[in-house]
């Protein structure tokens, strides 16, 4: 008696859940990401062999770039909030909503507060095109102390970065670190890049 042959179906895969499982680790990615604000200008830190990291909160960032132009930069938007309300009181500016909003949400900046109102008014294309003079920090106007003084005050969890271009001149950091000295801050961080081998 002849055998019967079996026919033999192929196996099927079903892709459905890898692509349902693929778009929703998409999605999270997606929604999870935090994008780097637009930063007033960039610097090219020196090198070194640090192996020391910031914390992502609680930083104010005091950046120099090779032009020796101050820039001043604190994350929270809550911080900024009360940071610009305590400024506005100590020099005499009054600030509306919308131009608390928007300094909220700068990562940094480089202008005196006689011009940051008209700064804060601008359109987003603009700021990014004006040259910005930097924040004061002589001895006859130093708004950088005020700056680091009243976000202390705000929040006094924050910890000072310093973040210099390679080309900087040593007086201009020299007077960042006597400023924040004179204010009984001792306690810093030099921002570098990691060394390569």
């Amino acid at each position: 008696m002849p055998k019967a042959k079996v026919k033999r179906t192929k196996p099927s895969l079903d892709m459905t859940p890898m692509v349902d499982l693929a778009f929703l680790l998409v999605t999270f990615f997606m929604l999870t990401t935090k994008f780097a604000p637009d930063e007033a200008v960039v610097v090219d830190p020196p090198s070194s062999q640090s192996v020391i990291k910031l914390p992502d909160t609680n930083v104010i960032t005091i950046t120099v770039d090779n032009e020796d132009r101050i820039f001043f930069g604190v994350d929270g938007q809550q911080t900024k909030e009360k940071l610009i309300d305590k400024m506005a009181s100590k020099y005499g500016v009054g600030f509306t909503e919308e131009e608390k909003k928007t300094f909220s949400l700068l990562a940094n900046f480089g202008v005196p507060v006689s011009q940051l109102k008209s700064y804060l008014d601008m359109e987003p294309d603009q700021r990014k095109e004006v040259q910005q003079p930097g924040i004061p920090a002589d001895s006859a106007n130093n708004e950088l102390g005020d700056w680091v003084h009243q976000t202390r005050l705000s929040n006094p969890k924050v910890i000072i970065a310093i973040k210099g271009d390679a080309d900087v001149n040593y007086e201009t950091v020299q007077r960042v670190i006597s400023t924040l000295q004179d204010r009984n801050i001792n306690r810093f961080n030099l921002i570098t890049s990691r060394e390569t081998e």
